[in-house]
């Protein structure tokens, strides 16, 4: 991380200390942010959890004035915790994910600011310093008026399908400090590579933080096809399948990569050629 641009309020100085609540499902993300609040001492931590059902009890419990509210959580994800909770319990709320397509949802229910993971000390500080604003306007007409537009939106199921319509169309990426919209038919493949997935798109490689079930579950299978546990496929960049040994086949793209078919998916080609003939 970069040298924090968080820093301990003046000693004697008269400031309103903030209640704030954790939730992720990772201990090491929760840890983190918790080093970050103790930096900036104008902050108590008033409890932490893993889950949503278990951080809307939390929050219903201790009533805190702020949460940092992971987005994507067995079960119950961040959003529907949030609609558990309700507006008359709702904290100002920064949410964390990994997963960039969430940083819209976010902004859709208003949330004061989202943290993309990995983020720096500074980008940390920003969405604090934002959310310490918020709460020190708590109570106001314009605030009340936001929490109410937030629950509305997370009790409307038409709204939330549309936003994630929109959002299946495209990936958000953060690489190299930018974010790239990368549109579902600019990507050539897909492959695992760790906690990550890395993909490949006109010779250049982005890396996103995702699981490959969840992906593919998002993904078009009109427009792409699993050929392996870690490898997923534009099929417009199909070429042709190659023998490779022992009754294998090889994948070739249109830009000469070969890449394997797994034994296990031979009957999602098979069918994908069926239904081309």
């Amino acid at each position: 991380m970069k040298t924090s641009s968080l820093a301990p309020a003046p000693a004697g100085a008269s400031v309103q200390r903030i209640r704030a609540v954790i939730v992720d499902d990772e201990p090491a993300a929760r840890r983190g942010i918790r080093l970050l609040l103790e930096r900036d001492g104008g902050v108590d931590v008033v409890g932490e959890a893993s889950g949503g059902a278990e951080a809307a009890d939390l929050i219903a419990r201790e009533k805190p004035d702020l949460a940092f509210l992971d987005v994507q959580m067995p079960g119950c994800d961040g959003f529907q915790a949030l609609a558990k909770v309700g507006v008359a319990a709702a904290p100002a709320v920064v949410f964390v994910t990994a997963y960039d397509e969430h940083a819209l949802r976010a902004f859709e229910v208003n949330a004061v600011d989202y943290l993309l993971k990995p983020y720096d000390d500074l980008r940390f500080g920003a969405a604090l310093q934002r959310a310490k604003d918020e709460v020190r306007r708590r109570g106001s007409d314009t605030v009340n008026a936001r929490l109410n537009q937030l629950l509305d939106y997370l009790q409307s199921t038409p709204a939330r399908a549309a936003v994630e319509e929109n959002t299946s169309d495209r990936i958000l990426i953060k690489s190299s400090g930018e974010i790239f919209f990368l549109k579902a038919e600019e990507i050539d493949w897909i492959e695992a590579e760790g906690d990550y997935m890395k993909f490949h798109v006109g010779g250049r490689a982005h890396l996103m933080r995702e699981t490959m079930a969840r992906l593919e579950s998002r993904l078009d299978p009109k427009r792409f096809i699993r050929i392996h546990r870690s490898t997923i496929v534009n099929i417009d960049r199909l070429r042709k399948l190659s023998p490779s040994f022992a009754g294998e086949y090889a994948v070739i793209l249109h830009d000469g990569t070969k890449l394997k078919l797994s034994r296990g998916y031979h009957e999602r080609i098979a069918t994908l050629l069926k239904q081309s003939l």
